[in-house]
C-alpha cells in the first residue's frame, strides 16, 4: 500500500550518530525512487523493446526491500514510529513487489504495475526528502503541503495499482496451480496461494479506509500547526 504518515524524529541540538545515518538512509532513498520515477518516464517517452518490468525490476526490488529497514527503526526506537503499522505498510509493498511482480508474468504485464509505481515514486520522493530535511532542520513548506496533499490523488491511485496487480496474479497462480501444495500429498498438508492472494486482496477493503482517514488526520494536524506559525 502507498504508505501513511508516520512520526519520525525531530532535530535535536547537535548531529549525533543516528542522525546521520538517517539522513543517509532517507537520502539515498530519494535517490533511488527519483530514479526509478526516471526509468518510468523514460520507458514511456523513448522507443524501447524493453518491458517495465524489465527497465525497472532492480531498482525496485533494491529499494523496496530495503524499507525493511524502516520496521527495525521503528522497533529499536530510531525513529518514533509504530512497529507494527510500519511493518504491515512495508510488508504489503513487499509483498507486491516479491510475491506478486517477481512470481507472475500476468502481474508484470498488468497496466497496475504502471499505475502503483507512478504512485509509489511520486509519494516516496516527497516522504524521503521531507524526512532528511526534518532532521536537518530545514523543511520548506511547499514539501510539506505536498506531502500532506497529493496523498488524496496517490494513495488511491496505488491501491487501484496493487489490486489490479494482485488480481492479474491470482488469476496466473490459480490457472497453473503456482506455488501451491494440493492433495493428495505425503505430507498431508494443503496450501493455496491463489487463495492467498485473495485473502490479501479483500484485507485492502477494512485496511485502506482507515489508513486514508489517518492521512486525512495527519494533514490536519501538519497544515494546521504550519497556518498557526504563520
Amino acid at each position: 500500500m502507498v504508505k501513511a504518515e508516520v512520526k519520525t524524529n525531530q532535530k535535536k541540538e547537535g548531529t549525533t550518530f543516528s542522525d546521520l545515518y538517517l539522513i543517509s538512509y532517507n537520502g539515498i532513498q530519494t535517490i533511488g525512487w527519483s530514479y526509478l520515477l526516471y526509468q518510468l518516464a523514460g520507458h514511456y517517452l523513448t522507443s524501447s523493446e524493453r518491458s517495465l518490468y524489465d527497465t525497472v525490476k532492480c531498482t525496485v526490488a533494491v529499494f523496496q526491500n530495503a524499507a525493511v529497514l524502516e520496521v527495525v527503526h521503528a522497533a529499536t526506537g530510531l525513529v518514533r514510529s509504530d512497529p507494527i503499522i510500519t511493518a504491515f505498510q512495508v510488508a504489503s509493498r513487499v509483498l507486491v513487489v516479491c510475491g506478486v511482480l517477481m512470481a507472475t508474468a500476468s502481474a508484470r504485464e498488468s497496466i497496475g504495475l504502471s499505475l502503483a509505481l507512478l504512485a509509489w515514486c511520486v509519494t516516496e520522493i516527497i516522504r524521503y526528502s521531507l524526512y532528511t530535511l526534518t532532521i536537518v532542520g530545514s523543511v520548506p513548506h511547499f514539501l510539506k503541503y505536498l506531502r500532506y496533499t497529493l496523498f488524496i490523488g496517490l494513495y488511491p491511485l496505488g491501491i487501484t495499482g496493487e489490486l489490479l496487480c494482485l488480481y492479474a496474479a491470482q488469476r496466473e497462480v490459480g490457472d497453473g496451480k503456482l506455488y501451491s501444495i494440493l492433495m493428495p500429498n505425503k505430507y498431508n498438508f494443503i496450501f493455496n496461494y491463489q487463495h492467498v492472494l485473495i485473502f490479501i486482496m479483500l484485507l485492502y477493503i477494512p485496511l485502506f479506509p482507515q489508513l486514508y482517514l489517518h492521512m486525512f488526520s495527519q494533514r490536519k494536524k501538519a497544515l494546521g500547526k504550519t497556518k498557526k506559525a504563520n
